[in-house]
């Protein structure tokens, strides 16, 4: 299916891009999003109208974002959890966790955004982690599991 994205999609392409992807990528994701729209001759004409305004907001959300992740850049944070005496976690910490803690000290950070590559914590320790604020935007941040008894 034929689709021109509304906003950069990471390793697909960028605002206005005409671009074949698989039907149910389109149909199930994409569109539902507003990431894209099918790529007809009316949705063609109405997105030139439309890219002045579009680029415009998009650029608005890279500033947006740059200036969040410059609070964000090397944050620390501190969470408690059960552990057992060899310091693996009575459960695990997810990013619903490092996002409500995050929250709590006025950062206010979608819990999507936040990237765990091996899964949720599940040891007592320091663990730099990736949070990424837009498709271009990445902040690193420092959480530490510490146990309690």
């Amino acid at each position: 299916m034929q689709i021109i994205l509304m906003e950069k999609v990471v390793n697909l392409g960028g605002l206005g891009d005409v671009v074949r992807v698989k039907d149910g990528y389109a149909r199930n994701f994409l569109i539902p999003t507003g990431k894209a729209r099918r790529a007809t001759a009316a949705n063609l004409a109405e997105f030139e109208k439309r890219r002045v305004e579009l680029e415009k907001a998009q650029a608005d959300a890279l500033v947006a974002a740059q200036a969040q992740a410059t609070k964000l850049e090397g944050l620390a944070v501190k969470i408690a959890r059960k552990a057992g005496v060899d310091g693996r976690l009575f459960g695990s910490v997810s990013n619903f966790d490092i996002a409500e803690a995050l929250h709590a000290q006025g950062h206010p950070i979608e819990r999507s955004s936040i990237r765990l590559p091996d899964g949720p914590l599940k040891a007592v320790g320091e663990f730099p982690l990736v949070v990424q604020l837009h498709t271009d935007v990445l902040a690193t941040i420092s959480v530490t599991v510490v146990g309690e008894q």
